[in-house]
């Protein structure tokens, strides 16, 4: 079975495990005509019973009930299950079609069911909903066991991957079979009964822990939202923010008090505006202690379990610990090969931000404070420095970026430079929230390519971060076209305002955009290797490629533009942006490093090491020695995410699991690559139409570092992302941050 379907039990993981939207009757049928009658297919009922009549199979929302899912669910995987009983009963011989292809083209109802309801328990969930998913996680891990652990259908698949040399295949049917076999294989699949027995015991169990985990995570995050008693406690920030922060603590059941709700990540945008160093401490320890204290929130068993459970599942495959399980389909194959990629930057990184703690603790001492940075002020004392050494503030850039401007005369229009694309606003479409707006997507013949849905607002209904997904997927085999939505979360300006972001949410809705690009101009026969079902540490590299937009001169005149005086936003004050980017990385690159790390080092655990961490205080132990033994200054800059609320890696079996480091690997094929753009001429239609050709159409069609070199004509080089992060000054710290010749370190291996 394909490898998507191995991770198909988890939140939103199964979107892509079952991801086929139409075509499964015509398969079994075509393949299974000799089977007798009690193998047929149950005839499937309800709304998901068949396709959407809407254009391009658009989930239609206003047909849908909350109630429909369970049913839905039970009745899908019913039908899935009797479908794979036809492929692996039929009399005839295994053969590509019959059974790789017969294979990818079942559970197309549960590919519908998955794709609509784990999309809305990320973006707009409720109790009811919450409980399906809690009931039904466990039930979808023991249906996917069945499936990827019967020996009887990998019998089937096993025949016709023996026979691969004899068989005429595309590059695509090639690629198909190795991931339906792979990841048969990475399941268990040539495991012994009883080994396959603890496989689909750790399974279940670990649908249930994770599951729980990110309900926590998401109850604690809501719950841990800062109160104060007065206007004078939140001094600094904006009238807006003020009223927003009222209207909140009214909701909440305090009239007459405030309240600012925490984001996911341990820093929150409001600290370099709170004037009050007791709001700011105050506001920072509930985010970092949100969901490590006793009580009902507490995450620090569960991590221990989560942590436990893989460790012991990666030693029934013989493989020393987690990261070595799981990272066999990674661009980087090897957990050493991302350990040595990251840590080469540690030194450079160290050095930079006991720097940076001189210059704000000197910042702070002009100002008259008598006291020392603490990460509480780290972001409102580089604001200061940021804003004297560079003449640059950060508010006095947010009025030229108007959110509906910045989407379509700015995202919109680069994609139209780059690639020839066209959009046009819908109104006809049911939606899943009243604040999300659709687009149907032209492509540069004419043609619809498909339509994107955009969900930008913070609510209390969503889970934190920004992300993508399909509704459904490409595929030619199935005659169906990319349905993509962006989420995001950003905070919504109060009743009557102009809607404005800040210049970090301008780059998440180019990177976000990125990663709709990619899924838009899929162009594979098979849905399961179509558009972003990619390594986990190459997808997010067409996103970060696509950032470099957002701050081109020709992209910027045309959408950042100030909303009171229609003025575009000065040419001056883009290159201190840019001059300025480079300030801060002690902080701003130390938490996603120290995040990546953390990842790697509870992940690195064996069974033996794994299971000695039992209390709550083993593992908040264990977090502290494994970031102090990076040598970061720890103590300013915390990590991104705390294990305890680390959604990433802790809230589906697999997730981003040993992957974290996936931002950084990927950053530095994107900056390496803006660096091509640049070198090529930039923002060009041919640049485009060779980007889109050599990566933004492949897919997970072939190797990724072969895919990087038919862009670029050569292979990765770090150096441009040191360049980038301002990691290579002067100091010797900083030069150590490279290889001798720039490129990755030398165990980087290929598939």
């Amino acid at each position: 079975m394909k490898a998507q379907l191995m991770a198909a039990v988890a939140a939103s993981a199964l979107l892509a495990g079952c991801s086929q939207a139409n075509g499964g009757d015509e398969m079994a049928s075509a393949n299974t005509a000799a089977l007798p009658a009690e193998n047929a297919v149950p005839e499937a009922t309800g709304y998901f019973a068949a396709e959407s009549t809407l254009p391009f199979e658009a989930p239609d929302f206003s047909k849908i009930s909350d109630d429909d899912y369970r049913p839905a669910f039970e009745q899908a995987m019913a039908i899935h299950s009797a479908e794979i009983d036809q492929i692996k009963n039929n009399p005839d011989a295994p053969t590509f079609e019959n059974t790789i292809v017969a294979l990818e083209q079942s559970g197309a109802i549960l590919g519908r069911v998955a794709r609509v309801f784990f999309a809305l328990t990320g973006s707009n969930t409720n109790d009811t909903l919450n409980a399906v998913q809690t009931e039904m996680g466990p039930k979808l891990s023991a249906h996917s066991d069945a499936i990827t652990l019967d020996p009887v259908l990998f019998a089937r698949v096993k025949a016709v991957y023996d026979n691969r040399a004899a068989m005429s295949m595309t590059v695509e049917d090639a690629a198909l079979l190795e991931d339906t076999y792979e990841g048969m294989v990475q399941a268990g699949a040539m495991l012994t009964a009883e080994q396959k027995d603890q496989v689909r015991a750790i399974n279940t169990k670990l649908s249930e822990v994770t599951n729980e985990f990110g309900n926590r995570v998401r109850e604690g995050t809501v719950a841990s939202a800062l109160i104060v008693d007065s206007e004078e406690e939140l001094a600094g920030l904006s009238p807006a923010a003020i009223e927003a922060a009222a209207k909140l603590a009214a909701e909440k059941g305090m009239e007459g008090k405030y309240a600012i709700a925490l984001q996911n990540t341990t820093q929150q945008p409001s600290l370099p505006a709170l004037e009050n160093r007791t709001t700011r401490e105050k506001l920072f320890r509930l985010s970092v202690d949100r969901n490590d204290q006793p009580g009902e929130y507490d995450t620090r068993m569960l991590i221990a379990e989560i942590a436990q459970l893989r460790a012991q599942k990666a030693a029934l495959f013989g493989k020393p610990d987690w990261a070595s399980y799981v990272m066999y389909d990674r661009m980087a194959k090897q957990p050493q090969t991302a350990l040595d990629f990251m840590e080469q930057m540690v030194p450079a990184l160290a050095a930079t931000q006991r720097r940076e703690a001189a210059l704000l603790n000197e910042k702070i001492a002009a100002e008259g404070g008598d006291f020392e940075v603490k990460p509480w002020d780290w972001y409102r004392y580089a604001e200061k420095v940021k804003a004297e050494k560079y003449a640059f503030d950060e508010s006095a850039v947010e009025p030229y970026f108007q959110l509906d401007k910045v989407l379509e005369d700015g995202v919109f229009y680069a994609a139209e430079k780059l690639y020839g694309l066209t959009f046009q606003k819908r109104t006809d479409l049911p939606v899943y929230h009243p604040d999300v707006s659709t687009y149907t997507v032209f492509d540069r013949d004419g043609s619809e390519l498909g339509i994107f849905y955009f969900d930008p607002f913070q609510r209390p209904s969503k889970r934190g971060g920004a992300w993508m997904s399909n509704f459904v997927d490409q595929s030619y085999l199935n005659g169906t076209k990319p349905v993509i939505y962006n989420v995001l979360n950003i905070p919504k300006a109060a009743e009557g305002e102009v809607q404005l972001v800040s210049f970090d949410n301008v780059n998440t809705l180019f990177h976000e955009f990125g990663h709709a690009l990619h899924g838009f101009f899929a162009d594979q026969k098979y849905a399961s290797i179509s558009g972003t079902a990619t390594a986990r540490d190459f997808v997010e590299y067409p996103s970060q490629v696509n950032e470099v937009w957002a701050t081109h001169p020709e992209i910027l005149s045309n959408y950042a533009k100030h909303y009171e005086t229609g003025e575009t936003i000065p040419a001056e004050l883009i290159e201190k942006i840019e001059r300025a980017a480079k300030f801060n990385q002690g902080y701003d690159f130390g938490e996603v490093v120290e995040a990546a790390l953390l990842d790697m080092k509870w992940h690195a655990l064996s069974a033996e090491e794994a299971a000695a961490i039992k209390t709550p205080e083993d593992v908040d132990a264990f977090e502290r020695n494994s970031l102090e033994e990076l040598g970061l200054e720890i103590g300013l800059v915390p990590p991104r995410y705390r294990s305890s609320y680390f959604n990433h890696i802790f809230s589906s079996p697999t997730g981003y699991s040993s992957g974290y480091y996936s931002y950084l690997w990927t950053e530095m094929l994107d900056r390496d690559s803006r660096q091509w753009f640049m070198d090529n001429g930039g923002l060009t239609r041919e640049n485009g139409d060779h980007y889109r050709a050599t990566v933004l159409s492949r897919g997970g069609t072939m190797d990724y570092f072969k895919m990087f070199e038919n862009f670029a004509g050569r292979q990765p080089d770090v150096t441009p992302m040191l360049v980038a992060r301002g990691l290579t000054g002067d100091d010797s710290a900083a030069d150590a941050a490279t290889t001798s010749d720039g490129k990755l370190p030398t165990n980087t291996v290929s598939k």
